[in-house]
C-alpha cells in the first residue's frame, strides 16, 4: 500500500519549465511578488531560462493567459501573480472572484497546476505585509507551491 506523506515533498525540479503571468495593475506589489517567486526558483536551482514571465493588464486577464500557457504543453506549472485591493465599490468582488474561478477552471481543464498568487487585500498595508512583511512573500510561496505540484505531478498516475 502506498504511503502519502503530509510533509512537503522533495523539490527535484531541475530541468522543469515554469510560467508566470503577472498583472501590471498594482505594479509595485506585483513586482515584489515576482521578485519573491524568481528568488525561490533560483534557490532551487531552476535556471532563469526555465522561467518565462508574461505581463498582463490586471488580475481579470490572468485566467485567459494562464489557460494559453497551460495548453501550450511547455510548462510543468503556471503561476498567476496579481493584487486586488478592496475599494468603495463591488469591483473587488467581481475581479477577485472571477480571477479565482477562472484560474481554478484552467487547472482542472488542462491538468496543469495553476497557482493562485493573487493577493486579495483590504488595503495597501495588508499588501505590504504579504510582499516581504510579517506574512512573508506570497510570490515566494507561490513558486514553492508550483515546484511542489510539478514534482508531485511526475509521481501521480495519469488519467
Amino acid at each position: 500500500m502506498a504511503r502519502y506523506d503530509l510533509e512537503p515533498i522533495a523539490l527535484d525540479v531541475v530541468g522543469m519549465r515554469f510560467a508566470i503571468a503577472a498583472a501590471r495593475f498594482n505594479r509595485t506589489v506585483v513586482e515584489a511578488l515576482l521578485e519573491g517567486a524568481l528568488g525561490a526558483f533560483a534557490a532551487h536551482r531552476v535556471h532563469s531560462d526555465s522561467v518565462d514571465v508574461y505581463q498582463v493588464p490586471g488580475a481579470f486577464e490572468l485566467p485567459l493567459t494562464a489557460q494559453r500557457l497551460a495548453r501550450s504543453a511547455r510548462y510543468e506549472a503556471v503561476i498567476a501573480l496579481g493584487a486586488v485591493v478592496r475599494g468603495d465599490t463591488p469591483h473587488f468582488e467581481y475581479v477577485a472572484g472571477e480571477c479565482a474561478r477562472g484560474l481554478t477552471r484552467v487547472a482542472l481543464d488542462t491538468d496543469v497546476p495553476v497557482i493562485f498568487g493573487v493577493l486579495t487585500v483590504d488595503d495597501m498595508v495588508q499588501a505590504r505585509e504579504r510582499i516581504g512583511g510579517r506574512h512573508g512573500n506570497k510570490g515566494e510561496e507561490s513558486a514553492f507551491a508550483a515546484m511542489e505540484m510539478a514534482a508531485l505531478g511526475r509521481r501521480l498516475p495519469r488519467p
